[in-house]
């Protein structure tokens, strides 16, 4: 650790990820000053997964609060930390995770009604559909109770997940240096995250907001190696190496990275 104050950014990966996922952008981030922590979040990790326990998303600001605890009480890391840059950030579920922990709150029956409305076109309503999964089922009162960490200075949201069926009354008490990243445009712009077709981002007015094209959701990945997308395609798995055409993948993660080490003063 070099002398001095740090920003710190606290990683939040996507529904069914883990820490590698955003692997290239926690070494982009510390090669350039930050301390980066993540964690795996217990229900809604590969490998550790229960989308009905992992709905409930105020556990993960728990986890990354606790970690940042952690940070805190640890003497070889305590002294480096700069207490005004301290960053939520995370990809689709961890997106929301950021903006959860920098103050945005849930509207359960807002997300309940979007399910409704919207199952066709939503890939993460008709995703719980299919396993028989229901946002009904989840605690009203947990989801739409605040979990914000008031030592969380900046958020950056990348695809943010359940950012649909939102009101003003959700953001009344968010932080101000909040940063929205979209990936893809058209037809390339995954609807569950859609933060414009949404209405969200009206919600936060003074929000910086960056489009990224061409790209698609999960453009957030890591790089594929040249066979992956061959080979998800023969196995009817997702499709997270299928880039629009003309999309630079490394040139769309240095970008991402670019905007968060601004924001950071780095």
């Amino acid at each position: 650790m070099q002398d001095g104050q740090h920003p710190v950014v606290l990683l939040s990966h996507g529904m069914g990820g883990n820490i590698r996922s955003l692997t290239w952008l926690a070494t982009q981030l510390a090669e350039q000053g930050a301390i980066v922590v993540s964690v795996n979040h217990p229900n809604s990790t590969w490998g550790d997964f229960d989308m009905r326990l992992g709905l409930q998303h105020w556990t993960r600001v728990q986890d990354l609060s606790l970690a940042l605890d952690t940070l805190l009480d640890d003497p070889k890391f305590a002294t480096h930390v700069d207490p005004n840059r301290i960053m939520a950030a995370g990809f689709s579920y961890g997106g929301w995770t950021a903006l959860s922990m920098g103050g945005v709150r849930g509207d359960h029956a807002g997300y309940v009604d979007h399910c409704e409305t919207y199952e066709a076109q939503s890939s993460h309503c008709a995703g719980l559909a299919q396993i028989g999964v229901s946002v009904e089922d989840i605690s009203e009162t947990a989801w739409n109770a605040s979990f914000a960490d008031p030592r969380v200075t900046h958020v950056t949201a990348i695809d943010p997940g359940l950012i649909w069926g939102l009101d003003g009354a959700a953001t009344t008490d968010v932080i101000d240096n909040v940063r929205l990243i979209g990936l893809g445009q058209g037809e390339d712009r995954l609807f569950a995250v859609d933060f414009v077709q949404s209405g969200f981002d009206t919600l936060l007015p003074t929000a910086q907001i960056d489009t990224i094209a061409p790209a698609m959701h999960f453009t957030a990945l890591p790089l594929c190696k040249p066979m992956a997308e061959a080979i998800l395609q023969e196995e009817q798995d997702d499709p997270v190496c299928t880039d629009p055409a003309g999309t630079d993948r490394a040139a769309v993660h240095d970008t991402i990275t670019r905007h968060i080490l601004s924001d950071l003063g780095l």
